[in-house]
């Protein structure tokens, strides 16, 4: 027994940390490593749609694009760097500094945030309130663990290789998202209830909402204020259809009402909700992620979709 004790001291002393420790500290990196990742690669994968959910959390919407994709990237890499052990310490700063940023900037716009969905993971709900800072006070105990657990870090060659890797992977994800964007292979019918709808003829203004989105009742709102002309308007109801026609009269949108959402999300494949797109003879002239009092009814005017 005496001889354990003295080896047990002896591995302390010589800087060796507890088995319970390291156990902890990789365990805390495994998960803090899995939530930046989904957070970053999903910023990634669709950088114009994490620009609309920052949109709607208060930043500049002339912004919004470039820090959603440098988000998704710090993010990714920040993941990178927390699964391996030697980057692991580095990856634990990044993802304190990350998480304080991301505090002191909801604590900033609580008043203003508060009840609406951050929308920082998919397929997860947090509203903004009290247990939201909770949750996040937790990931920065998990991130002062991992790094303070961790054995020191090395090899800063290997880890900007990482960085110019996620780079490059981003750079490609936005030019795929783009490029899918804006030529899309449009239906030419869509149903409306027992009707079908054309397309590929005149100009059409698809109108993509959630009913139980306040962003996209604050968005229809504005668009049933324009004259639309000859422009024929259909709303999308991209979840929740039944109430689709309730949205539609609450808000005073005009045209008509789809349910066939599972025909056109192949061809505009965004996930975040209002989203809209412009139609001329089935060719896209436009698409809209912004919607305040300038977008996107100046540039329906300047095409000539509305006035």
């Amino acid at each position: 027994m005496n001889d354990d004790a003295a080896y047990a001291e002896l591995k302390l002393t010589s800087g060796e940390l507890p088995l319970w420790k390291i156990w902890c500290g990789r365990l805390a990196a495994f998960l803090l490593s899995v939530l930046f990742l989904i957070a970053g690669i999903w910023k990634i994968t669709d950088p114009l749609a994490a620009a609309v959910r920052l949109t709607q959390a208060q930043v500049p919407e002339m912004v919004s694009l470039p820090l959603a994709l440098a988000l998704g990237i710090s993010e990714t890499f920040t993941g990178v760097l927390l699964i391996v052990p030697r980057f692991r310490r580095w990856g634990a700063w990044l993802a304190g500094g990350l998480l304080v940023a991301f505090i002191i900037y909801i604590g900033a716009y609580y008043n203003v945030l508060r009840g609406e969905e951050c929308n920082c993971f998919p397929w997860v709900k947090r509203a903004v309130g009290p247990a939201f800072f909770s949750g996040d006070f937790m990931m920065l105990l998990m991130a002062f663990a991992s790094g303070r657990w961790a054995k020191p870090p090395e090899g800063k060659r290997g880890a900007l290789v990482v960085l110019g890797s996620v780079c490059v992977f981003a750079l490609a994800s936005y030019g795929i998202t783009v490029a899918r964007n804006f030529s899309p292979n449009v239906p030419p019918l869509i149903k409306s209830g027992d009707k079908t709808i054309s397309l590929h003829k005149g100009r059409v203004f698809i109108f993509f909402f959630d009913p139980e989105c306040l962003h996209c009742e604050d968005a229809a709102k504005r668009l049933a204020k324009l004259d639309w002309l000859d422009t024929l308007v259909v709303s999308v109801a991209v979840q929740q259809p039944q109430f689709g026609q309730e949205f539609m009269q609450s808000t005073g949108m005009p045209g008509v009402l789809s349910t066939d959402f599972a025909a056109l999300q192949p061809v505009f494949k965004t996930a975040s909700w209002p989203y809209a797109v412009a139609l001329e003879n089935g060719h896209l002239k436009a698409a809209f992620t912004r919607f305040d009092a300038e977008q996107p009814a100046d540039v329906l005017r300047k095409l000539g979709f509305a006035r």
